[in-house]
């Protein structure tokens, strides 16, 4: 990649989180990370972009209405609600009094990756909301990469669910949408009915034995190009902490970082242009990219702050489904990550978990698959909800 993991030094703990922005439950560490103060010459930086700034200071940006003009089949109205100052985007289709499902992306997607599952759910009589979380999609985009961390995150997501006044929730979550979301289902059981999770997981990782690392600032690497597919040969934990490792140096330092690149090497559908270029419409210059490119280093902020919430979905009696894409390269979708969460759930027993030849970004794959194992998981569990 272009570097040596000798140059890296472990993010900067900041234990005086701004105010406006939140602070971490518990007085757990968070993170600080900067770019550096100039990205060189390779950066494709827009010109005159408005950069705005909340009432509290956040400086961010908003990607213009056009780019998200006659995107191939998504053709639903955006929504808002006002979190820490920012605009949080959110689909919401379907009858208001239908039963919620709310479903939560990760990176480098948005709610486009959802398209396929919206309109079955919808026509099956659900309520389905798909959230773009704050930083990607049609959402604001705070400029600071400090500000994307991975409890900060959940406290958001955790306010958008407030905000709304969702309740009897029905949770579908995938990649990073499930780390935060199944976090929040730990902590506040009571707002969730039912839990849906494809190709994720909840990471707990013994204090001081978290083996990322971040570069500090973080330098643009020129001669990074484009992104190519992991090449796994091994299930090795070794062989995934490298590979994750690269992963984390890659999102930050790429020159030109593509969200579409990732979702095309990662599923199992190859996109056409005009799907690609809906991927990464909301990103039309680097200035836009502090949170896709922020997040999978928030993997290395997480230590054990999940305990809690783990040992309460050990107690989690509500029905709870693992659909799972056999050629998930990111390991979360592994039928071991698979065992690990419906073997400590109690609410898995008795489910129909499957297996679908499907990548990492699932939704792509078999987005309509999806949306009838959802349909079919309310039918079988009505009666114990």
């Amino acid at each position: 990649m272009g570097q040596s993991t000798s140059k890296l030094v472990r993010w900067w703990i900041n234990r005086s989180i701004d105010k406006s922005i939140g602070e971490s439950p518990a007085g757990k560490p968070d993170w600080k990370i900067v770019d550096s103060p100039n990205w060189p010459d390779c950066v494709p930086e827009g010109k005159d972009v408005k950069i705005q700034e909340t009432e509290a200071g956040i400086r961010f940006v908003r990607t213009p209405e056009n780019r998200f003009k006659n995107l191939p089949e998504y053709p639903f109205e955006p929504h808002y609600a006002l979190i820490d100052g920012l605009r949080m985007h959110y689909v919401d289709e379907g009858p208001k009094k239908g039963e919620l499902v709310l479903m939560l992306h990760g990176q480098p997607t948005w709610s486009y990756l959802y398209r396929k599952m919206i309109p079955p759910l919808v026509a099956a009589g659900f309520r389905t909301i798909a959230a773009d979380l704050i930083g990607m999609g049609r959402s604001d985009k705070p400029l600071d990469l400090s500000f994307h961390t991975y409890e900060l995150h959940v406290q958001r997501l955790k306010k958008f669910i407030e905000t709304l006044n969702l309740r009897d929730v029905t949770l579908f979550c995938q990649d990073w949408g499930g780390l935060m979301g199944l976090r929040i289902v730990g902590d506040q059981q009571d707002v969730f009915a039912r839990v849906a999770a494809a190709n994720t997981m909840l990471p707990i990782i013994p204090r001081g034995m978290n083996p990322f690392l971040v570069p500090n600032p973080v330098k643009i690497n020129c001669e990074l190009g484009d992104f190519v597919k992991p090449q796994v040969s091994s299930s090795a934990r070794s062989v995934f902490i490298s590979n994750f490792q690269k992963w984390i140096l890659y999102a930050l330092t790429a020159p030109n970082f593509m969200s579409s690149q990732v979702v095309n090497s990662m599923a199992l559908n190859k996109l056409t242009p005009e799907v690609a270029a809906a991927y990464d419409a909301p990103y039309p210059s680097m200035i836009y990219k502090a949170a896709v490119r922020t997040f999978p280093s928030m993997i290395a902020a997480i230590e054990d702050q999940n305990a809690s919430a783990w040992k309460a979905l050990g107690k989690f009696r509500k029905p709870f489904l693992f659909l799972g894409g056999k050629r998930d390269l990111s390991g979360q979708g592994s039928e071991a990550n698979q065992k690990r969460l419906t073997k400590h759930i109690p609410g898995a027993k008795g489910q129909h978990h499957e297996r679908f030849d499907a990548g990492h970004f699932i939704q792509e794959d078999i987005g309509e698959t999806l949306a009838t194992k959802i349909i079919q998981f309310f039918e079988k569990n009505a009666a114990e909800t």
